[in-house]
């Protein structure tokens, strides 16, 4: 070969080959500060092809999973309500019903374990829901769990007894409701028959019941549960929202049904109020306009003023804000694991309503907006150059990725409960909408800002100096504020939505990540612990498992595995605890009953 003869080799060609490539890797590396400093062999290839029958296999894991986990509960803790995996105990957190029990009866249907729900449903059944004397039980925790673990079994099994128990229980909490406003309280002294609050209420407590007391108002015909859904109703889309930008605000006066702060959030204390907006709209099959139109005005409202982009990595999330004075708000850039429903949320919203013909719902944004202060107006209008289809599904997707990036950053691959996000940088603080726009404005090369996958970074196991760690460590765009996983379901939850909504696998193998982790972390002889220090080597497991991880993480783990979609999200709605309730239409005579105008 001519080359040869000249004193160039195939090993010079090679070696010329390897320097540049070494090269461009430190160019590009200085350019854009965003290369992890060590990538691990399992995240170099990142959604490789799997087939139905590993999916299934998959599934099958999380089902074994769960019996792992039930049996322990079952023999260390039933009847009480949760399991303490470490020392093989009992707690009674949840008022003394078996709550474990109770949270997993629909994940036992839905996976067809037959003995197990045959065994629970006797307790469950016999339980009188009574408390020693002066004892409180809590109004939001008891309706999510106990209240739509009944209303769910009872709707895949048409069980009358399920009903009748259901019945029974809402009874006993209406005293809750007993306030000047009809928001209900914190608490209800079951013995006494009373409610028990202070004057003031958090909005996700106070809001966050529509679906369970409107389905059992449907399913007895009993007029009572259905008013205390309306007059809430009521009192939140009437409220004056000027100030806040037509969002809900997380506390309240219970007497006037009037807010009392500028708090703003889709995280703690928010969180499943904002969500009942849309999945109540569901619920009654498309017709509840008024939840529709507060659905509209919140997510607006998020996606111009809380969603913002990391300067490096480009992360996008969601946090809270609060305003003081007209001249102080401030931006907290905390990022919850709680707030990662949120993009589930959107997500939902993207499959079952008109984002871009909002008229055909009967909902005029013109209208809607009418009472906002004018920069609250313009915000709303300078959304109309995007289909706001897209844009939401565009957050939707970036907001989960930031999620499933707050996993595979640790080294235990599970997701700490509050990250501080890094603002400000070369480009300042970055709200996501305006990189968006600035993307629009360059003719939209590549993907929307956030919604390229973004490779987790990986501390370099050769900086030991904990100066140079931290330096280091700038790169990954957040810090850690708690370093806690509680085994949360609200990242599997959005990766499920988002599964079935676009088709795309890449979010089936990220909850098979997290599923891993769980299974390598969290697991103990009899059940799975929340797990503290995650973003070590060495976690440490707590004792505790609550009983929402039998309702919601491993059930939302087990749908994202399964090809068949048993559980369509046309005709079913999630509670906030993942029970899921039957979509309804209300018939013309129970609309004249029970006042309802649409």
């Amino acid at each position: 070969m001519p080359f040869l003869r000249r004193g160039v080799s195939i090993r010079h060609i090679v070696f010329a080959l390897t320097l540049s490539l070494i090269l461009c890797t430190i160019y590009y590396s200085h350019l854009y500060g965003d290369i992890p400093a060590f990538v691990t062999e399992e995240e170099v290839v990142f959604w490789p092809q799997v087939t139905p029958q590993t999916w299934a296999q998959r599934a099958a894991q999380v089902r074994e999973a769960f019996l792992h986990a039930y049996h322990g509960y079952e023999r260390y803790a039933f009847p009480h309500d949760e399991l303490r995996p470490l020392s093989n105990s009992s707690s009674d957190s949840f008022n003394a019903w078996g709550v474990s029990a109770v949270d997993a009866l629909d994940t036992m249907l839905i996976m067809g374990l037959t003995d197990e729900y045959e065994r629970a449903l006797p307790m469950i059944l016999n339980s009188n829901f009574s408390l020693p004397i002066n004892t409180r039980v809590p109004f939001f925790e008891t309706v999510i769990r106990y209240l739509g673990g009944l209303l769910s079994a009872h709707a895949l099994t048409n069980d009358t007894r399920l009903r009748t128990k259901a019945d029974e229980l809402a009874t006993k909490l209406s005293p809750a409701f007993d306030t000047q406003s009809g928001f209900p309280m914190f608490a209800v002294n079951i013995y006494d028959g009373v409610g028990s609050s202070s004057p003031v209420g958090v909005l996700s407590e106070m809001a966050s019941f529509q679906l369970e007391y409107a389905y059992l108002g449907k399913i007895t015909g009993k007029k009572e549960h259905v008013d205390h859904v309306t007059v809430v109703t009521n009192l939140l889309y009437n409220a004056n929202l000027t100030s806040s930008g037509g969002m809900y605000p997380t506390r309240w006066d219970l007497s006037t049904g009037t807010p009392i702060d500028l708090h703003l959030s889709v995280g703690g204390a928010a969180d499943s109020a904002h969500e009942y907006t849309l999945k109540q709209y569901l619920l009654t099959a498309l017709t509840d306009k008024v939840n529709l139109e507060m659905y509209i005005k919140m997510t607006t409202y998020v996606i111009s003023n809380l969603i913002f982009i990391s300067p490096q990595r480009k992360l996008v999330y969601v946090t809270d804000i609060s305003t003081y004075k007209s001249e102080d708000t401030r931006i907290t850039h905390n990022f919850e694991h709680l707030s990662c429903f949120f993009p589930g949320l959107l997500a939902l919203g993207v499959k079952m309503l008109p984002l871009d013909d909002l008229q055909s719902a009967g909902v005029n944004m013109a209208e809607l907006v009418k009472d906002l202060q004018p920069t609250d107006r313009n915000a709303y209008e300078a959304l109309t150059q995007f289909s706001l289809s897209d844009l939401h599904l565009w957050a939707a997707k970036a907001i989960a990725q930031a999620c499933y990036i707050t996993y595979a950053d640790q080294p235990t691959r599970l997701g700490p409960e509050a990250v501080s996000m890094r603002a400000g940088g070369k480009f300042g603080v970055t709200r996501w909408i305006d990189a968006v726009r600035e993307w629009n404005r360059l003719g939209r090369p590549g993907p929307p800002p956030g919604v390229d996958d973004i490779r987790p970074w990986s501390e370099d196991p050769k900086i030991t100096d904990p100066k140079e760690r931290d330096r280091a460590a700038v790169k990954r765009d957040y810090g850690i504020r708690n370093i806690a996983f509680y085994l949360r379901p609200e990242a599997i939850e959005s990766f499920y939505i988002l599964w079935r909504v676009t088709g795309d696998e890449k979010w089936r193998h990220r909850g098979w990540h997290v599923f891993q982790a769980i299974e390598r972390e969290a697991k103990t002889p009899s059940g799975y612990a929340c797990v503290d220090r995650v973003h070590t080597r060495r976690a440490i497991q707590l004792d505790s498992m609550p009983s929402y991880f039998f309702a919601e993480t491993l059930k939302y783990l087990y749908l994202l595995f399964l090809d068949e979609d048993i559980l369509p999200l046309d005709k079913w709605v999630f509670n906030t605890e993942a029970h899921p309730l039957p979509v309804f239409e209300w018939t013309r005579e129970e609309k004249a009953v029970y006042g309802i105008p649409y």
